[in-house]
C-alpha cells in the first residue's frame, strides 16, 4: 500500500468523496446501503438497504422498487463461476421487507413466514456455514412496525428461500447490530446498542430521563441506567445455532 503521501490527489478525493464519484460515474442509487457480505457456501453477495422514504415514484427502478421505501430490502448478487473479481454479476431482490400482510407494503417474503417472521429496516447481517442470512435491525418501533429491533435468520436456498424467523429481540429503545459467528457457529455474538431511548419516531412517546428510562436493561436495578452490551448466544446443550 502506498503511503498516504504519495497517493495521487485524484485517487484521494475519490477515496473521501466516494459517493459523489459514483455520481459522476453514473452509479446505481440505493436505499441506504449498511451492509454488504459474501455467503461462504454459495458465494453470493448480500447487499443491505435499510431503507428511503424519500425516493419518489420517478426514481423507482429495478434495484429499488419501491417509492418512499420505509422498510428496506436485500439485494442477492450473483458472481459468474463465484469470480468476485468479474465486472458484472447476475441479482435479484432477495427480499423486500415490511408486513406481507399489508397489501400496499408490497413485501416478499415466503409464504412459510409467520406473522413474527417478517420484520423492517435491515442493517447488519452474518452469514452462518450453512449458507444462512441472521439479520441485524435498526429502525423498527412500535409506531413504524409495532415491534422491536433484533435478529432474523433467513432462508437463501431451496423451497424455504425468503423465509424469515425471528431469533432474537432487544429492550425497547434498542438497536440490534454487530452479529458475528464464531467459526463452529455454535455462538453468535450480538451487539445491543442504545437500550431504554424514547422512541423518536413517536411524539407523543413520553421522553426517556435517567429516572425514567423506557427500560434498565441488561441489570434492572434501580439507580443503575440501561447499557449497551454484547451478548453472547450459545444453545442449551451445545451445538450449532439454527440447527
Amino acid at each position: 500500500m502506498k503511503p498516504l503521501a504519495s497517493t495521487p490527489r485524484s485517487l484521494l478525493r475519490v477515496l473521501i468523496e466516494t459517493r459523489r464519484a459514483a455520481d459522476l460515474l453514473g452509479a446505481t442509487k440505493m436505499d441506504r446501503p449498511e451492509d454488504v457480505e459474501a455467503n461462504p457456501v454459495s458465494q453470493n453477495v448480500y447487499v443491505i438497504l435499510t431503507y428511503n422514504e424519500r425516493r419518489k415514484p420517478a426514481e423507482v427502478d429495478a434495484a429499488n422498487p419501491r417509492a418512499g421505501s420505509r422498510f428496506g430490502h436485500i439485494i442477492e448478487m450473483i458472481p459468474p463461476d463465484g469470480d468476485h473479481a468479474a465486472a458484472r454479476f447476475r441479482w435479484e431482490i432477495l427480499l423486500k421487507c415490511g408486513d406481507p400482510s399489508i397489501a400496499a407494503v408490497g413485501a416478499s417474503f415466503s409464504s412459510e413466514t409467520t406473522r413474527n417472521g417478517w420484520f423492517g429496516m435491515p442493517d447488519n447481517l452474518a452469514i452462518d456455514h450453512q449458507g444462512r442470512l441472521w439479520i441485524a435491525t435498526d429502525g423498527n418501533s412500535q409506531k413504524k412496525t409495532g415491534r422491536a429491533d433484533g435478529i432474523w435468520a433467513v432462508e437463501t436456498e431451496g423451497p424455504l428461500r425468503g423465509t424469515s424467523r425471528h431469533f432474537y429481540r432487544v429492550p425497547e429503545g434498542a438497536e440490534m447490530c454487530g452479529p458475528f459467528f464464531t467459526p463452529d457457529d455454535e455462538t453468535l455474538f450480538v451487539a445491543v446498542q442504545h437500550p431504554g431511548e424514547a422512541d423518536e419516531t413517536d411524539p407523543t412517546a413520553p421522553p426517556a430521563t435517567f429516572e425514567n428510562p423506557a427500560t434498565r436493561w441488561p441489570d434492572f436495578q434501580p439507580g443503575m441506567p440501561p447499557r449497551p452490551a454484547v451478548v453472547a448466544i450459545t444453545k442449551r446443550g451445545g451445538g450449532k445455532i439454527g440447527s
